[in-house]
């Protein structure tokens, strides 16, 4: 082999060398932090960060990666003085609208939610065939980026668009903006359509008053993302007599007796109950999820590593009813719905199709979708990202009472 190239290989090699001891260092101090043993954490957690700075490359790869993971340790350690800009991110976070920012452009930098809205979007316009008169609700609208194009679609539907409500569950300023420019939509492509806005902090606030479902009106249920954050601590549901609240929001959805319940989560498993077990989960799939943001075009790519930082920071920060991005793998939510009164409805394959030829044309090769058990996954070289699933109220599950329309605007 040529001098240089030896050299070059050698060089790889000692950068490897150096990552994987990083990792296992990151790990190690998660260990000491569940232990208690925090002196020891925090010397290890500098050994870490001074090989970082030193010997591994922070501006790409799993050393990009191993940073965010170790300004979480450090935020969960020194809380009060971190002055990193991970803390900066968690503290930025707090406010709904740079939430809302961060989600979109999380949403423009790749396929991930473009994947689940056009998935979603795809089982809803599938279960409203025929329909003249149609209603989605939206358990977590955000910016309503995902409506336009389904807008659009029944514009073209052959005999004429129905009408269509939409129900978005939400921030009060933000709903007022998105109704206002859904609407704006719906008028320039001659779809009738109504807003309403429905405010709450939590899910879990949801009552069935707010949902004044129609007679003779077809209904779809929305969820994007949302609905691990419903999920607590095995302690926490088994000391008390009340329903957890994913139960309550998953009953209230069943009773609703919605056409189809479309249903998209993070391919992941970061609701263990130690620490450790998160870090590592977490460390496998945001290498996955970096690594493959390496493969888009750069435009946008620092808010959706916002983004993502700010979930990394709360799994590894958060303890107890503080921890919100609770992630479990589809078999888990498959089981919960199914227990819930829901019964799947597997995703066809035009709709497989199309979604594949939409990733594929955003991102290239490395990306795929897989069908497994009626349930779409967005893949990113062998690493299950996000999963979607579709649902509807199982004929035994009860009609909600409520059936006559309140004033709304």
């Amino acid at each position: 082999m040529d001098p240089v190239e030896t050299e070059a290989a050698r060089r790889r090699q000692e950068k490897e060398n150096s990552a994987i001891q990083v990792v296992h260092l990151l790990v190690w101090c998660a260990i000491c932090i569940q232990a208690g043993d925090y002196a020891a954490a925090a010397g290890i957690l500098a050994e870490a960060r001074a090989t970082l700075a030193t010997t591994v490359s922070t501006d790409e790869g799993i050393g990009r990666v191993m940073s965010h993971f170790a300004a979480a340790l450090a935020q969960r350690l020194f809380p009060a003085s971190s002055s990193n800009s991970g803390a900066a991110a968690v503290d930025a976070a707090s406010s709904a609208d740079h939430a809302r920012e961060l989600y979109r452009q999380f949403y423009e930098a790749g396929p991930y939610l473009m994947f689940a809205h056009f998935t979603a979007n795809q089982a809803i316009l599938e279960a409203f065939e025929g329909c003249d008169r149609v209603h989605v609700i939206d358990l977590a609208i955000m910016t309503g980026a995902q409506w336009p194009a389904f807008i659009q679609t029944l514009a073209c539907r052959p005999g004429g668009p129905p009408s269509l409500r939409i129900t978005g569950v939400g921030s009060r300023y933000a709903l007022h903006e998105v109704g206002t420019r859904l609407a704006e939509i719906a008028l320039a492509v001659n779809v009738p359509f109504s807003f309403c806005g429905v405010s709450v902090d939590t899910l879990d606030e949801l009552q069935p008053w707010m949902f004044p479902l129609v007679p003779g009106e077809a209904l779809a249920v929305n969820s994007i993302c949302h609905l691990h954050r419903l999920l607590v601590d095995p302690d926490a549901s088994a000391s008390t007599s009340l329903p957890s609240p994913i139960d309550a929001v998953l009953g209230l959805v069943a009773a609703m007796q919605p056409r189809v319940f479309t249903v998209v989560e993070q391919e992941a498993y970061h609701n263990k109950p130690t620490l450790v077990e998160r870090f590592i989960n977490a460390l496998f799939y945001y290498s996955a999820m970096f690594n493959s943001m390496e493969a888009l075009p750069t435009d946008g790519r620092a808010g959706a590593e916002a983004y993502l930082e700010r979930e990394i920071f709360d799994i590894v920060c958060g303890e107890g009813s503080s921890r919100a991005e609770r992630h479990e793998p589809h078999d888990l939510w498959c089981a919960r719905l199914w227990l819930a009164g829901l019964a799947q409805v597997p995703i066809g394959p035009s709709a497989t199709w199309w979604a594949a030829s939409l990733v594929r044309a955003f991102s290239g090769a490395f990306f795929h979708v897989e069908e497994l058990a009626g349930c779409l996954t967005l893949v990113w070289d062998n690493q299950p990202l996000f999963t979607a699933s579709v649902w509807r109220a199982a004929p035994t599950t009860s009609m909600l009472a409520t059936t006559i329309l309140l004033p709304w605007e």
